[in-house]
């Protein structure tokens, strides 16, 4: 492979087991530190992927992401978080881990060195062309996730490759290619640390700009969160009070009987 696998490269440190707690730490810290500029410089590929996926995402499309381990679970964790925030049915965005949902919690021993495995789990949820597809790998080579890609090209689905090894297969192999380089890892090939963070701070971006440029968030508030505790029913109040200028008693009252801060704002406005 013609490129640098700077995921596997030896860390800035040595001897950390001689290393005092802070000092373990700080540089651990230094380290962090690097990740938000790295992202920075994949800004323009995260917007392309924006901008294509809300196209896909207004005619009823989806986002799926595949991946395994770390970078799986990211996935998986991104799209939980659609529902409860902006209050979209669970299969707009969906997380897919080799090894299925037991490989949320636990390894499962090979399972991402399938390249068949996430074509296969990718059909059981009638993937086509109006979908988007995004393979997650800080290495850049996982097999169910480059199998799961190159299957999604070929019936022509729109995909694009989070990976922290630019010039990986996973890049060369994607529509959009989002290559973070966050450098060698504080702990050497440790890639749940700076890799993993880099992946969760661009996934964040994805979902939050997709939700916003399909109108699920209104000014700055997420108008369209699911009520499901306490704390979101007084979010949702206060918002209403903030936009409407009832008290909150009365913004509640709206709150409860239209079922969103958005219907109750749309209703009483």
């Amino acid at each position: 492979m013609d490129y640098t696998k700077i995921t596997e490269s030896p860390s800035n440190y040595d001897n950390l087991e001689q290393m005092e707690t802070q000092t373990i730490l700080e540089s651990i810290n230094k380290e962090d530190q690097k990740i938000a500029e790295a992202v920075a410089q994949v800004i323009p590929q995260i917007s392309r992927l924006v901008d294509m996926t809300a196209e896909r995402f207004l005619k009823g499309g989806r986002l799926f992401y595949i991946g395994a381990g770390t970078s799986g679970r990211l996935g998986i964790l991104d799209a939980s978080e659609i529902p409860p925030t902006y209050g979209l049915p669970h299969d707009r965005v969906v997380g897919l881990i080799a090894g299925g949902d037991v490989a949320i919690r636990k390894s499962v021993e090979h399972a991402e060195d399938d390249p068949k495995q996430a074509w296969k789990d990718l059909l059981e949820f009638d993937i086509d062309q109006n979908d988007v597809l995004v393979g997650i790998a800080a290495s850049g080579t996982t097999p169910y996730v480059l199998g799961g890609i190159a299957d999604a090209k070929k019936q022509g689905i729109l995909t694009a490759g989070i990976t922290n090894n630019p010039g990986s297969p996973l890049a060369t192999g994607s529509d959009i290619p989002i290559e973070i380089n966050v450098g060698p890892e504080f702990l050497t090939g440790s890639t749940r640390m700076k890799s993993g963070t880099s992946q969760k701070l661009v996934l964040n971006m994805i979902t939050t700009s997709l939700m916003i440029k399909i109108g699920r968030v209104k000014g700055n508030k997420m108008v369209n969160m699911q009520l499901s505790n306490t704390k979101l029913v007084d979010r949702g109040t206060r918002y209403i009070v903030e936009e409407l200028g009832l008290d909150y008693n009365a913004a509640g009252e709206a709150l409860k009987k239209y079922g969103s801060v958005k219907n109750a704002i749309e209703a009483l406005k």
